[in-house]
């Protein structure tokens, strides 16, 4: 392998690489993870002939779904294990990820949890379908299985996923709207406030991979969640903020505690008012809330 052939499929590769990236994030819920994933990607990729290559995003796509799906079969067996409920990682996000409808439900927090319940054959399948739009062939050629086969495994990922996601779409304006609502109600201890945003089945799920304090379970109810929030999280000694930021594409909270990083709350809402909390307390997954993300579908 000579630098003559390295130069040029590092050129590719870069030119890629975010899109790449985004289909491992969306595979495996994890940044860390898919970083891992890309430098696999880009080792099969520098051996590879360029000239034997029609299509070069594709091929990528197909070596990265690969790998990803190798290593989501070892995350399955290390989740299992997880302390407590386990969360995807939270990334801040840029704000033409937001703009982009699509890429923005795809990789939010609500969706991605779902995704979870997926074996990594359909989660691969459905991303690589409903996010990128790779055809029926392509896909069959990445997961090793029929295009009828797939296209099987794609209705029923759909069908699991359409049953647990969001009814109506809901705009980010009153997505933000309920979450800048919720951020005051909790800075000012406000209980009536609380319960006004929250829908009365509202769940809670916390995720402190057994390094910070976090509830094993999810907390189902607006009662209870309120007791979380009103008794814990805003009874802490010292000074708690709560600030709008952009995670996965839509907008989310940043909670530190004396100016420190305590966790990330992604929000779902439905009807206007929440429906969902996701508060990522794991300090290893705080890692990409500092400086943005770039996710891209192209």
């Amino acid at each position: 392998m000579t630098d003559d052939h390295t130069g040029p499929a590092t050129e590719v590769f870069l030119a890629y690489r975010n899109l790449l990236f985004t289909v491992a994030y969306e595979l495996l819920g994890s940044a860390a993870d898919a970083e891992d994933v890309l430098q696999e990607t880009w080792l099969r990729w520098v051996r590879v002939d360029l000239d034997q290559v029609h299509d070069r995003r594709a091929y990528l796509v197909r070596i990265t779904t690969r790998q990803s799906l190798n290593r989501l079969r070892t995350l399955h067996r290390r989740r299992e294990a997880y302390v407590g409920p386990w969360l995807p990682e939270p990334l801040l996000t840029t704000p033409d990820v937001a703009e982009d409808v699509e890429l923005a439900e795809s990789v939010s927090m609500a969706l991605m949890i779902v995704l979870e319940r997926l074996s990594p054959t359909e989660r691969a399948v459905f991303v690589l379908r409903e996010a990128f739009d790779v055809s029926y062939d392509e896909i069959a050629t990445a997961v090793g299985r029929s295009p009828a086969a797939v296209r099987q495994i794609a209705h029923r990922a759909r069908q699991h996923v359409e049953a647990r996601r969001p009814r109506e779409t809901v705009s980010p304006s009153e997505v933000r709207a309920a979450v800048e609502s919720f951020r005051r109600a909790v800075h000012a201890r406000d209980l009536p406030g609380l319960l006004a945003v929250l829908a009365p089945e509202v769940t809670l799920v916390s995720d402190g991979g057994g390094v910070k304090q976090a509830a094993l379970r999810p907390i189902v109810g607006a009662g209870k969640v309120v007791r979380f929030f009103l008794g814990g999280i805003a009874r802490v000694d010292g000074t708690l903020t709560a600030d709008l930021i952009m995670v996965n594409g839509n907008p989310a909270l940043v909670v530190r505690l004396d100016g420190e990083l305590d966790g990330v709350l992604a929000i779902r809402v439905e009807n206007a008012r929440i429906t969902g909390l996701y508060y990522v307390r794991n300090p290893e997954k705080l890692t990409r809330v500092d400086a943005a993300t770039p996710l891209t579908r192209r």
